[in-house]
């Protein structure tokens, strides 16, 4: 068990580091664009939506999520990378359970995909994470919440007392 949650806290980093490396450049997503508006040709489109999916910007992740998935669902040859393109953005967004869900359906499909299982380990831990996090959020906001009450018990007996 510990092991996995290890496996899966250095994939978080990875992927992380990985991706933060991968930001395109502005004149590479204009450039794209260009090209995708003048020949919006099936290719065209997955190249600009791809090089969308690891944006920096959250408007651009869920359009390259939007297009993607309608490749997807136009039977573009290229499924596997518009399904690990839109994992990707997913990723970025911070819905791990969605990006999960595409990396799973990857390794159905082909189970060697180093990429697809990096992802889909960083997504467990990433959900882990953030789910510990509102689980400490929420115990910090109670015990506020408690030490108030007790204050204003102690602030109500001493001004009965009076």
């Amino acid at each position: 068990m510990g092991e996995t949650k290890q496996s899966q806290r250095q994939a978080k980093l990875d992927v992380d580091h990985k991706l933060a490396q991968s930001i395109p450049p502005r004149e590479l997503l204009e450039e794209l664009a260009v090209t995708c508006a003048n020949d919006p040709s099936p290719d065209n489109t997955f190249q600009y939506a791809f090089a969308l999916s690891k944006s920096s910007e959250k408007t651009e992740l869920r359009y390259s999520v939007t297009i993607l998935d309608g490749l997807v669902k136009e039977g573009y040859s290229h499924q596997l990378d518009c399904m690990f393109g839109a994992a990707t953005a997913l990723y970025l967004l911070e819905d791990f359970e969605a990006a999960r869900e595409r990396c799973e359906s990857i390794l159905r499909t082909k189970p060697e995909n180093r990429a697809a299982a990096e992802m889909h380990l960083a997504c467990m831990g990433s959900q882990e994470a953030k789910v510990d996090k509102q689980v400490k959020r929420a115990a910090t906001v109670g015990s506020i919440a408690m030490a108030a009450v007790g204050v204003a018990a102690v602030v109500a007996s001493v001004a009965l007392k009076k």
